[in-house]
């Protein structure tokens, strides 16, 4: 099979059907990670929290203090808790049905044939399947084609396509919690800067890709401060400006200011239109994130020339 698919040309392997069937596999894996990266991290900061809970304790004797509460025991029995939790990672283990807990059969877990062929319900409970694991696989699916459209069959594209899969999995992601995480955002954004000191981005200078994180992340921060300064409050959180930065990295300083245009504007509709609804999260508040991403990925599709000149920066 490997022998077969290598002697394929590289405009066959690399034309948009093909990275669209490779978009329905990664669209795939995309919906386990933004179900499970979230559960991950909450196991996380709960560890951190034992462990804080367990130093305070320390601290307080060695200095001769009565601790508020029993941290120590606190600790320990958090500590067990997580310990009798099943391990979690991306890879294991098996999906299952939220459900009823049946086990996924890898027939019933083809990317959107299983779905259609399950008529969208699980197969032991026949309880329905969100639309959104079609929705993400047939999504992926189409923003690598159109990327492979764009950028012709040269290997390029293919980190391209890895760029947009990483958009995509951070706007769902911060979409159901508000949270960024590091784990996806600074990997993204060392890999922009690895790919423009090795020049493997066509008009992209190391400078340029520098000054672009420079610039994603200081304008955000610069406007969260001021926000925060007039209003004492908190517009948005940190992992916007590491998003940011990660996108200018991949598409330089001169994409920050239209990035920003169409997330603000764009979020504003859609906030306005929650707020219409009733449907805006306890706070208020919609996330930037997924905004971004979306800005981010209409310069990947569009080129930054076209939607400078659609700001009349061309």
């Amino acid at each position: 099979m490997a022998d077969w698919i290598g002697a394929l040309p590289l405009d066959v392997l690399l034309s948009p059907a093909m990275l669209a069937l490779l978009g329905l596999l990664i669209g795939s894996f995309l919906n386990v990670v933004v179900h499970r990266k979230p559960l991950m991290l909450e196991r996380q900061w709960w560890g951190d929290v034992a462990a804080q809970m367990a130093d305070g304790d320390s601290h307080a004797r060695v200095f001769g203090r009565k601790a508020p509460a029993p941290l120590a025991a606190q600790a320990e029995q958090l500590d067990q808790s997580l310990a009798a939790l099943a391990p979690l990672g991306l890879a294991r283990p098996a999906s299952r049905c939220p459900a009823c807990g049946h086990r996924i059969r890898w027939y019933e877990n083809i990317p959107l044939a299983s779905w259609l062929v399950l008529k969208g319900r699980c197969s032991a409970c026949g309880v329905a399947i969100s639309w959104r694991y079609p929705l993400v696989e047939v999504g992926t699916a189409l923003m690598f084609a159109a990327l492979a459209w764009r950028n012709g069959p040269q290997p390029v594209t293919l980190l391209w396509c890895a760029v947009a899969a990483a958009l995509l999995a951070l706007a769902l992601i911060d979409w159901d919690t508000t949270v960024l995480p590091d784990d996806l955002t600074l990997p993204l954004l060392w890999a922009g800067l690895v790919a423009a000191t090795w020049g493997w981005l066509p008009g992209l200078s190391l400078g340029t890709a520098l000054w672009g994180v420079v610039a994603g992340y200081g304008s955000l921060w610069s406007v969260y401060r001021l926000f925060k300064l007039v209003t004492g409050k908190e517009g948005m959180g940190y992992g916007d400006f590491k998003l940011l930065a990660a996108l200018g990295a991949w598409l330089g300083w001169q994409a920050i200011l239209p990035i920003v245009l169409m997330a603000s504007m764009i979020g504003a509709v859609v906030g306005l239109g929650m707020k219409a609804t009733g449907s805006l999260r306890d706070g208020r508040f919609v996330p930037f994130g997924p905004f971004l991403a979306g800005g981010g990925l209409v310069v990947m599709l569009a080129g930054l020339h076209r939607v400078l000149a659609w700001i009349g920066w061309a």
